[in-house]
């Protein structure tokens, strides 16, 4: 039988630094992703050099790697999902958000169900190291310099109004920095203490409801691992205490895939240098599993 499912490998660190994440394709398909899935394999998007100065004029690290990067993405994932399959991309670090959106709405209008321990919307000049994992949802949503804004002049990839953020536990950190608040926008944002009072079912079924929208085509699910509680998923680079479990991850990705109107995923920030028995790995992998198949 012929899986819907086509893996995608982009181990870009150019949104972060090359600490490992960029082996995170390598131990998720080790740990049985690509095999028990039955998923095809499209590729690997290979990632550009690293420089870890930040560009005077964007303030940000890599900007012209990560735009071209993008675009070599965003036209693998556009040949996917023109061929009617559903694309797992594995990063890498968050920047790879830009690419796999910008392939959406080459393709239309589509939504973005945003699950990460981080709201990713800092700006750049708050921003301490200037990288783009820091602020890929603030730059899909049009926020940030052009040349990350506005690729093939698509601004924003995606438009507040379809756009949920989920889990996410940094707004206190991220406000001591200066960043920008997402509440301030027409983004639905479902922190990590609204989500463990409502419950995870009851959460997940009151957000993904905003992207069921007829003027939609679909939306894309991003998954940043370290949306996971600490205790379990200590294998990335910016910890924080809390996060949710491997059942509501699973129950999380369960309500979303059917609804029927996912199209295609993205994983990032795994980090296998972090999980050196491969255990991590594998409980994610299960976790993962659970959910969409």
């Amino acid at each position: 039988m012929k899986s819907r499912f086509t893996i995608i490998d982009a181990p870009s660190i150019l949104g972060l630094r090359p600490t490992g994440v960029e082996y995170l394709p390598e131990a998720l398909n080790g740990a049985g992703l690509i095999e028990r899935l039955n998923a095809d394999y499209a590729g690997k998007v290979s990632s550009l050099p690293y420089n870890s100065e930040r560009d005077k004029v964007t303030l940000l690290i890599n900007p012209h790697s990560i735009k071209t990067f993008s675009l070599q993405l965003a036209n693998r994932v556009s040949s996917v999902i023109r061929s009617r399959l559903y694309p797992i991309v594995l990063g890498g670090d968050c920047s790879i958000l830009i690419g796999n959106l910008l392939a959406l709405r080459r393709l239309g209008r589509y939504g973005l169900f945003f699950i990460d321990g981080h709201a990713d919307f800092y700006q750049p000049e708050a921003s301490l190291t200037g990288e783009v994992a820091d602020m890929d949802l603030a730059i899909v949503s049009g926020r940030g310099p052009d040349i990350l804004t506005n690729i093939d002049s698509l601004k924003p990839l995606v438009c507040d109004e379809d756009i949920i953020l989920f889990g996410y536990r940094d707004r206190e950190q991220a406000a001591s920095f200066g960043s920008q608040d997402v509440r301030n926008t027409d983004i639905h944002s479902f922190d990590l203490a609204y989500v463990k009072q409502r419950g995870i079912t009851t959460a997940v079924s009151e957000a993904v409801k905003n992207l069921l929208k007829d003027e939609l085509c679909g939306f894309w699910i991003h998954l940043d691992v370290d949306v996971l509680d600490d205790t379990i998923m200590p294998a990335v680079d910016y910890r924080l205490n809390g996060g949710l479990s491997f059942d509501e991850l699973s129950e999380l990705l369960k309500i979303i895939v059917e609804s029927g109107r996912s199209v295609g995923m993205d994983i990032t920030i795994f980090n296998p240098n972090l999980d050196p028995d491969g255990l991590i790995a594998r409980r994610f992998v299960s976790s993962l599993l659970k959910g969409i198949l």
